[in-house]
C-alpha cells in the first residue's frame, strides 16, 4: 500500500512539472491581480496541487515509516530545501513526523493513536539555501486509521432498577449503556447487550428466566409472568457488552431488578372483639389499641392503615394511626358520664391509605367491635346555672325568698350550700336546700354594687367532699324611696325701683336614680303664694321670685317639690330669702350703699358728723396712750456706759445671747442691730435712721458716734535700725493711734438699739446709763465666796 502511494504521489509530481512548464509566463502583477486582465482576452492562473490525505493505521509497527515525497514544481539550477512544520513536527505533540530536507521523504518516527489524535495538518516548504520561499506551502493532511484496541465499558459498574409485581411480559424495567472509545463509525465500535446470568432474591424463589434485553439498545423487560413481591423481592441480573457486533472486545456489568408493591392485599384486624376501660368526666386521653396485618410492603401508603368508627353518636370518640406501628389509637375527645350510659359498644373498619389494586382479592372491608366501660367517679355538684342571675328591687323586705333549686348532684349525693363571698352580709342561704334569701335591705349607693349588680359566690360540696362554686349575680332595680331635697336653703334677692327683682335659683337633688328621681315639681303652697312664687327652670331648678314689690329684710318663703317616682315623693322646705337693693350690676349694695340710698334713717351730713366725732374721740385716745408711754422713756445717762430706766426697777430681764464673736461694738455686721432699735427712742433729728420705716432692710444705719473724714496723724513706717530704738517706735505709733479720730473705739455715745419692750434687764453698755460705777453696791460680792473676791475688789469705789 505504501508503495503505491508513493508511486501515485510521484506521478502527481510529474504531471505538476510538465504542466507548469507547458504554461506561458506571466507578469507578477498578473497573478497577483488577475482581474486587472480582463478585456485582454483569457488569462490563466496558476493552481495549486491538492494532495489528498494520507491515511496511517494506528499502532503500526513499522516505523520509521515512508508516507509520502514531494518535490517542487519549478526547475531550478541550484538546490532545494525541504522543510515541514505543524502538530506532531514542531508543535506539540512533538517528533511524530519528519521529512528529509534534500529528497521530500515525509516519514512517521513513531506508533500513533487514533484515541489521542484522530488526524494531523502539516505545511511543507521548498526554500533556497539561503532560506528563500521558492514556491507557496504545500497542505499536507495526515488520518490516522481507527483498530479494535478498546474494550467497551459500561457507564455504571451497577444498575438499579424496579417493575410492580404482577406486571405482564414486554413491561419496559429500565435501560443500561456503555461506551467504546474506538471509531463509532467502524465495527470497532459497534456494540451488542446481553444477559449472562440471572439470580432471585431470596435465592432460588424464581428460577425460569423472567427478564430480556435488547441487545442493541441495552432496554431490559420483562418476558415471563409471576412476579410476586411476597415471594421474591429482587432480581440480579449479569449484563455482558462485546463490541464488533457482540464478536469482539466485551465487558460486563450488573443489573439490580427490585420487584415493587402493588396493594393487593387489605388490612384485617387481628382481634375481632377488644373491650377497654374510660373514666368518666375526663377527656382527651387514650383508652386502648387496636392491630391490624397487611402483607404489603411496611411503611409504604400500600400498608399505611387508616381507621374509621361507626355507633358513636355523640362524638365521644376519635381513633388516629400510630405510622410506626399501623395500630389504630382509641381516644376519648368528649367526656363520658357513668350516670348516662355506662358502656359503650364502637364497631371499627379500616383500610388503606392507598387506593386497593384491582389485582387484589375482592374481599368486603375488615371490622372489629369495641366495648368501653365507663367508669364511674364522684362528680363535682352542678349548678342549673352559672351565674345565678337574680332581679330584685332594692327595697326588698328581709326574708324574701330570691332563689331556689340552684345545684343538683349527678350522682345524686346530699348536697350543702354556703356563701364563700358575700361583701354586705345581705343574703342567706338554707345549708340543706339551697334557697337563697334576703338577709337585710339592699342599699344601691354601697361600694359594693357596680352597675346595679351585687355580686356574691355560693358553695355547694357534696358528701364526698368535692365542692364546685358559682356567682349570684343580683341586679337591683331602683324605688322610690327618698323625697328629694331643696337646695339651697338660704339666699340673696335684690330688687330694684321699678323693676322686677331677678329671683333666686334653687336646686332639687334625689338620692335615688332614675327614673325616681328628675324632672322634679316646685309649687308654694296656696295659702303661702300670696307674695312669692316659683318659676321653673328645667328638670331639676326653679326660680323663686317675689310676686309683689316688697321691703328689704328677711323672709322665709315655704316651697314644695316632688319628684317623678312611683308612687311619687315630695317634701316642704324653707328658704330663707333676704331681700335687699340691686345696684348698678344687679347685685346687692353694700350696707352703706343701702342706708344713702334710703329714704329711712339719717341723712348723708348727719352721717358725715357722726363719723368725724368717732375718729375724733380715738385721736384723742391714742395721744393719751402715747403720753403715757413717753413718761416711762429711758434715758441714759453720761459717764455710767449702762442703758438703764429711771428707776432701778426697771430691770428688763430679756438678754438676748448672740453667741457671735465679732469685732465688738463697731462690728455691725455679725447680726442685723434692728432687732434691738427701741421704737419710742426714735432720734429728734431729721433724717435720723428708722428701722423698719422706709429704709431697706439690711442697709447700716449712719454712725454719729465718729468723726468722718478727719485727718490722721502719721504713723512711724520705718523700724528702727537699732533695737534700743524699740521702745521710742513702740511708743510713736500708741501715741499716733490714741491721737487718731478715726480709729474705733470712739469715746462717746453710741446708739444701740432696742433689745425688746418690757424686759425688766437693763442694756449692758455703760454709755448714758442712770448710775455710775461709784454709785453701785458691790458688797454683795463678798457673801459669794472665796472666787469672787478678787472680782470685788475690783468693783471696790474705794
Amino acid at each position: 500500500m505504501a508503495g503505491r502511494v508513493l508511486l501515485a504521489c510521484a506521478m502527481a509530481a510529474l504531471l505538476c512539472q510538465v504542466w507548469i512548464a507547458a504554461e506561458p509566463h506571466h507578469k507578477e502583477e498578473d497573478v497577483l491581480f488577475p482581474w486587472k486582465n480582463q478585456g485582454k482576452g483569457v488569462v490563466r492562473v496558476k493552481r495549486d496541487w491538492i494532495i489528498p490525505p494520507i491515511r496511517v493505521l494506528e499502532n503500526s509497527r513499522q516505523v520509521p515509516e515512508d508516507l509520502v515525497q514531494i518535490k517542487s514544481d519549478k526547475i531550478f539550477t541550484g538546490e532545494v530545501i525541504y522543510k515541514l512544520e505543524g502538530p506532531g513536527v514542531d508543535q506539540d505533540p512533538k517528533n511524530l513526523f519528519e521529512i528529509d530536507d534534500k529528497t521530500g521523504v515525509i516519514r512517521s518516527k513513531r506508533q500513533l493513536d487514533r484515541e489521542t489524535h484522530k488526524s494531523f495538518t502539516l505545511k511543507a516548504f521548498a526554500l533556497s539555501p539561503s532560506g528563500e520561499r521558492l514556491e507557496n506551502p504545500t497542505i499536507i493532511e495526515i488520518v490516522v486509521l481507527d483498530q479494535n484496541d478498546n474494550r467497551p465499558a459500561f457507564t455504571q459498574s451497577q444498575f438499579v432498577g424496579s417493575v410492580p409485581e404482577f406486571s405482564v411480559p414486554g413491561t419496559s424495567v429500565m435501560s443500561v449503556s456503555a461506551t467504546d472509545a474506538d471509531d463509532p463509525m467502524t465495527e470497532n465500535a459497534f456494540l451488542s447487550y446481553s444477559i449472562i446470568g440471572q439470580e432471585s432474591i431470596p435465592v432460588n424463589a424464581v428460577t425460569k428466566t423472567m427478564f430480556g434485553i435488547n441487545n442493541e439498545t441495552g432496554a431490559i423487560h420483562t418476558r415471563d409472568v409471576g412476579l410476586d413481591r411476597e415471594v421474591v423481592k429482587s432480581f440480579r441480573l449479569k449484563l455482558q457488552v462485546a463490541d464488533m457486533g457482540g464478536m469482539g472486545l466485551t465487558s460486563e456489568a450488573v443489573a439490580i431488578i427490585h420487584v415493587s408493591d402493588i396493594n393487593n392485599h387489605a388490612p384485617r384486624f387481628t382481634q375481632p372483639e377488644h373491650l377497654m376501660k374510660a373514666l368518666e368526666n375526663r377527656k382527651d386521653f387514650e383508652i386502648g389499641r387496636v392491630k391490624v396485618e397487611d402483607r404489603d410492603e411496611r411503611g409504604e401508603g400500600n400498608w399505611e392503615a387508616k381507621y374509621f368508627i361507626s355507633n358513636d353518636p355523640g362524638g365521644h370518640f376519635a381513633i388516629r394511626t400510630d405510622p410506626g406501628t399501623n395500630e389504630g389509637v382509641l381516644t376519648v375527645v368528649k367526656p363520658l358520664d357513668y350516670e348516662a350510659q355506662a358502656e359503650r359498644v364502637l364497631v371499627l373498619t379500616v383500610q388503606n391509605v392507598n387506593r386497593l389494586s384491582d389485582k387484589a382479592p375482592n374481599l368486603p372491608a375488615s371490622s372489629a367491635t369495641v366495648t368501653v366501660a365507663v367508669v364511674n367517679e364522684n362528680e363535682a355538684p352542678l349548678f342549673s346555672d352559672d351565674p345565678i342571675q337574680i332581679v330584685v328591687p332594692e327595697s326588698v323586705l328581709p326574708g324574701t325568698l330570691l332563689r331556689r333549686n340552684i345545684a343538683f348532684d349527678p350522682e345524686h349525693l346530699d348536697l350543702r350550700y354556703e356563701f364563700s363571698r358575700d361583701p354586705e352580709r345581705w343574703l342567706e342561704i338554707n345549708r340543706d336546700t339551697g334557697d337563697i334569701t334576703a338577709k337585710r335591705r339592699f342599699n344601691m349607693r354601697s361600694p359594693n354594687v357596680r352597675n346595679n349588680i351585687y355580686n356574691a359566690v355560693v358553695k355547694v360540696t357534696d358528701a364526698g367532699g368535692v365542692s364546685t362554686t358559682a356567682t349570684v349575680a343580683i341586679t337591683l332595680t331602683e324605688t322610690n324611696d327618698f323625697p328629694p331635697q331643696l337646695l339651697p336653703l338660704s339666699g340673696t334677692v335684690c330688687r330694684a325701683a321699678g323693676r322686677r327683682s331677678p329671683g333666686m335659683v334653687v336646686t332639687a337633688v334625689d338620692e335615688d336614680l332614675p327614673p325616681h328621681a328628675a324632672p322634679f315639681t316646685f309649687k308654694i303652697p296656696d295659702d303661702l303664694s300670696i307674695n312669692w312664687t316659683v318659676i321653673q327652670v328645667n328638670d331639676t331648678h326653679a326660680l323663686l321670685q317675689p310676686l309683689v314689690e316688697l321691703q328689704a329684710g328677711e323672709y322665709v318663703v315655704t316651697v314644695f317639690v316632688s319628684d317623678s317616682g312611683s308612687p311619687v315623693l315630695s317634701a316642704y322646705a324653707q328658704v330663707n330669702v333676704t331681700l335687699c337693693v340691686c345696684n348698678y350690676f344687679g347685685d346687692c349694695k353694700s350696707e352703706v350703699g343701702a342706708v344713702l340710698s334710703s329714704s329711712v334713717g339719717i341723712n348723708f351730713i348727719a352721717l358725715v358728723i357722726v363719723m368725724a366725732s368717732i375718729a375724733l374721740l380715738l385721736l384723742l385716745l391714742l395721744l393719751a396712750v402715747a403720753v403715757t408711754h413717753c413718761g416711762k422713756r429711758h434715758h441714759i445717762k453720761k459717764g455710767t456706759g449702762l442703758l438703764v430706766g429711771e428707776s432701778e426697777d426697771d430691770i428688763r430681764d430679756n438678754v438676748f445671747n448672740y453667741d457671735e464673736q465679732g469685732g465688738g461694738e463697731e462690728d455691725e455686721n455679725a447680726f442685723n442691730i434692728d432687732l434691738l432699735w427701741n421704737p419710742h427712742d426714735a432720734p429728734s433729728t431729721p433724717g435720723s435712721y428708722y428701722p423698719g420705716r422706709g429704709v431697706p432692710r439690711g442697709k447700716q444705719p449712719l454712725r454719729r458716734d465718729a468723726p468722718h473724714n478727719l485727718p490722721s496723724p502719721i504713723y512711724p513706717r520705718r523700724p528702727p535700725a537699732d533695737p534700743t530704738d524699740i521702745e521710742d517706735y513702740i511708743s510713736d505709733g500708741l501715741d499716733a493711734a490714741d491721737n487718731d479720730p478715726n480709729v474705733p473705739p470712739y469715746d462717746t455715745a453710741l446708739i444701740y438699739d432696742y433689745e425688746g419692750e418690757g424686759s425688766l434687764a437693763g442694756s449692758f453698755s455703760s454709755i448714758a446709763s442712770g448710775s455710775s460705777d461709784g454709785d453701785q453696791d458691790y458688797d454683795y460680792l463678798n457673801d459669794w465666796g472665796p472666787r469672787f473676791q478678787k472680782l470685788a475688789n475690783m468693783f471696790d469705789p474705794r
